[in-house]
């Protein structure tokens, strides 16, 4: 591996002119298609599988006028003095309500007056505007009338507040990625102490993740890709962009100070640490195509797609790369030390990671027990994780949303901010008699006389009198406990057979139940998956089963250290008004599921990218314990850049207004941080200086199935390459102690 990847980095290099042309080519091409392409379909929120699904597939098909899985939008009148039902107050109700159904694609709007849907104490009333079009199809003259509508309404007398899937988003921008890219742009000026150095790892990942968003643009309405699926693509694209790019041209530095000239140097660099980045970047692909398993279209797109901007990252690092390496020459090269004063008895003091390694390696045993005791300790509250998915009870009180909720909830009750639609189908479909009229009245008669049932609506029949239609409104709020074990009593079984018919039920509510529960399900199939695949790609790269085991343990210590700091501070409300989080409750169902996939690509990242160079060092001659060490002295730098530049990104998120990018923002933010300095920096150390030669050997008759990857590139330094050789043929002993020096 080492050996081609070393041409290929060699080539590159001489050939810098054409390489370069060919991907700006590349650029072109995907942007002269791109605009070309047709627009992006709709998102497909259809959770296959789930009772919820099949619900509103049945009512497509017998009861289509409803348009189950349309866009709605309550729209919420509170009477600041007086009743909504006087006369001035009820006019000005009357007239939004008809200006609502003017809007575009609205097929129906209910009168607050007609339906009853006014408030015991007569404060308040709703109307419900259901549109011919999913929320994805809505288009923004729509959602921008509806607000508009609204806006109009409101008076000094009368409060008017919009929730529901049909209004818009929160304005966000893209100020996070702005802050991300800013921070990393300090970090690798930092890291490199040259502008020059620290623009190219930024350039390359830009290029990827232009090229990857553009294929994805062109590759959307063939694939049926949905409209979001570029979201984590571009996320994932530029992480490991900027990791990739930084590795190469910090090893490429390191043998220019060696004293190779730049095409060796390429070579040498493409040859190790383009070794690393090649694997590494299996491993994020493993992990982002293994959300296919999960079921889920949407995750399933955004996992390939982002898996594909991942390729493009590694080919940019292995090619692109050290092309652009050949254009800078020695400008790209470290910094000439500054003058000494010449006193021959002053040492140089050790890098800050080398002294941190030699102190892990003097007490592995005791930093071993320290860093497990911390990572346990912060993931002790995952233990009461609680999944649910956002409404707009999460959103920031400034919203309309979270305003028409409050007022719902206080007017009518918690409940009716998320009812329930409980289908019932007659036995085998018969179209005899009314039977599906008596098995509805049947259903609602036992469901209307529960504790945790606040009302129940009037059957609504299909024309083929096979289906009825039940409105549920459960007593407490959507997202509690209650209304999920609600959802659930009224699957039980026992009711479909005392009503001798098929009962369904669905809605939002049950919909999101049915996703949470579908996540949890998959977590342990995907985690085994993933991991399983990992773990027998490092058996080849390190050529070790304890240093696979090691890798593998420190990631599940991160994520669960990760998710116990989301629910201290998401669910529980720990630091919530440090960091925004005004309303603590379940954690949205996709974080763990979600934080697996990133933080398993990103953790096997810093793993291969540290780990490599300590195997290099002990493959080279050095002991187990001095091989750490200098693991430390050429990669801690590089992978304390890596980190800080991720963390600082997903960290940005904590800016956002929504929620739900609050939390993943946090989750992957403090999960990669556990990652990287406690996990890698400390753990990784202690360990693998406990097991000493054990953590490299192989047994035999494994050793002899597992290809050798070579990635650490000995045979490039015992001049197995044929004529590109290093010149005067030096020792890997005297090149260790170049290294060293350097």
């Amino acid at each position: 591996m080492a050996t081609l990847l070393s041409r290929l980095g060699r080539f590159s290099f001489r050939r810098r002119r054409l390489v370069a042309l060919l991907w700006l080519a590349l650029l072109v091409g995907a942007a002269v298609l791109a605009g070309r392409a047709p627009a992006a379909p709709p998102n497909d929120f259809s959770m296959p599988g789930t009772e919820a699904q099949q619900a509103y597939d049945l009512l497509e098909k017998s009861l289509p006028e409803l348009n189950a899985d349309g866009a709605a939008a309550r729209v919420v009148f509170r009477a600041e003095d007086g009743r909504v039902t006087d006369a001035g107050t009820r006019g000005a109700i009357e007239d939004t309500v008809r200006a609502l159904g003017e809007a575009p694609q609205v097929v129906r709007v209910t009168d607050p007056f007609a339906t009853r849907s006014v408030s015991e104490d007569g404060s308040t009333a709703y109307a419900q505007v259901s549109y011919a079009v999913s929320a994805a199809e809505l288009e923004e003259d729509s959602r921008t009338a509806l607000q508009e509508t609204v806006e109009r309404a409101a008076s000094p007398g009368l409060s008017v507040e919009a929730g529901g899937n049909a209004v818009g988003a929160v304005a966000g921008g893209h100020s996070s990625e702005a802050v991300g890219l800013a921070v990393a742009a300090v970090v690798l000026v930092v890291t490199f102490g040259s502008l020059l150095a620290a623009g190219l790892p930024l350039l390359t990942a830009l290029l990827g993740v232009g090229v990857g968003a553009l294929a994805i643009k062109v590759l959307a309405a063939p694939l049926g890709l949905g409209a979001t699926t570029t979201s984590l693509a571009v996320m994932i694209g530029l992480a490991v962009g900027i990791d990739y790019a930084l590795f190469v041209v910090s090893r490429y530095r390191a043998e220019l100070a060696r004293g190779r000239d730049g095409a060796r140097a390429a070579g040498h660099a493409v040859g190790t640490a383009g070794s690393a980045v090649v694997f590494a970047g299996l491993t994020v692909v493993i992990a982002l195509a293994g959300l296919s398993v999960v079921g889920i279209p949407m995750l399933t797109q955004m996992g390939l797609a982002a898996a594909g901007t991942v390729v493009l990252a590694v080919l940019i690092a292995v090619t692109l790369v050290p092309a652009l390496l050949g254009f800078c020459g020695r400008r790209i090269g470290p910094a000439r030390p500054r003058r000494r004063a010449r006193r021959t008895d002053r040492v140089a003091r050790p890098a800050m990671g080398v002294r941190w390694a030699r102190f892990v390696v003097r007490r592995p045993l005791a930093v071993l027990l320290g860093g497990a005791a911390l990572l346990g300790v912060v993931a002790l509250p995952a233990a009461s994780l609680e999944m649910g998915l956002p409404g707009d009870d999460s959103k920031p009180l400034s919203t309309t949303q979270r305003r028409a909720y409050d007022l719902i909830a206080d007017g009518f009750g918690p409940g009716y901010n998320g009812p329930l639609t409980v289908v019932v189908q007659a036995d085998g479909g018969d179209t005899g008699g009314d039977s599906a009229a008596r098995a509805a009245e049947e259903v609602a008669g036992r469901i209307d006389g529960r504790d945790d049932v606040g009302a129940v609506g009037p059957p609504r029949l299909s024309a083929s009198g096979d289906t009825a239609v039940l409105n549920v409104v459960p007593a407490a709020s959507p997202g509690s406990t209650e209304t999920a074990g609600l959802v659930h009593a009224l699957r039980d079984p026992e009711l479909e057979r005392a009503s001798d018919a098929r009962v369904l039920v669905t809605g939002t509510t049950a919909m999101n139940a049915d996703v949470s529960q579908k996540l949890s399900d998959a977590l342990v199939p995907y985690l085994a998956l993933v991991v399983g695949l990992a773990f027998l790609l490092l058996i080849a790269v390190f050529r070790s089963l304890l240093v696979p085991l090691k890798a593998a343990l420190g990631f599940l210590l991160s994520v669960l250290a990760g998710l116990g700091a989301v629910v201290a501070v998401f669910q529980w409300g720990r630091l919530g008004s440090v960091l925004g989080v005004t309303e603590p409750g379940p954690i949205v169902s996709i974080m763990p599921i979600f934080m697996v996939g990133v933080v398993f690509g990103l953790a096997m990242d810093y793993e291969v990218f540290l780990v490599t160079r300590m195997r290099e060092a002990y493959v080279h001659g050095r002991s187990p314990r001095e091989s750490v060490v200098s693991g430390f002295e050429h990669s801690a730098r590089v992978v304390t850049a890596a980190a800080v530049v991720m963390v600082s990104v997903f960290a940005a998120f904590l800016g956002s207004e929504e929620q739900i990018l609050k939390t993943i923002g946090f989750g992957l933010a403090a999960a990669v941080l556990f990652d990287a300095f406690v996990v890698r920096m400390t753990l990784v150390p202690a360990v693998l200086a406990l097991l000493g030669r054990s953590a490299w050997r192989l047994p035999r008759w494994l050793d002899r199935l597992v290809p050798d990857l070579d990635i650490e590139g000995e045979r490039l330094e015992r001049g197995a390459h044929g004529g590109e050789a290093e010149a005067g043929g030096e020792a890997v002993g005297a090149a260790a102690g170049h290294l060293s020096g350097n």
